[in-house]
């Protein structure tokens, strides 16, 4: 089971799905490009633990992790 986490103002939401239900994939594949359309980054956890910043959906990511561009005062 995959999940993409969304982190924003009220803390995080988390979004879980079969990545072998092509319905499923395509709504988790339509939540990536809107919210990196909106300005969300998006990154997943590398098998060796470190993270790293991704611009295109992937169906293997076991986590992906969106958060909200930050802004400086």
């Amino acid at each position: 089971m995959a999940t993409q986490i969304v982190m924003d103002h009220s803390g995080d939401s988390r979004f879980s799905f079969n990545a072998n239900d092509t319905e499923a994939l395509a709504k988790a594949e339509e939540r990536f490009r809107e919210l990196t359309l909106v300005g969300f980054t998006a990154a997943v956890r590398t098998a060796s633990g470190e993270v790293s910043l991704i611009r295109s959906f992937d169906p293997a990511a076991e986590e992906t992790l969106f958060f909200p561009r930050l802004v400086g005062g």
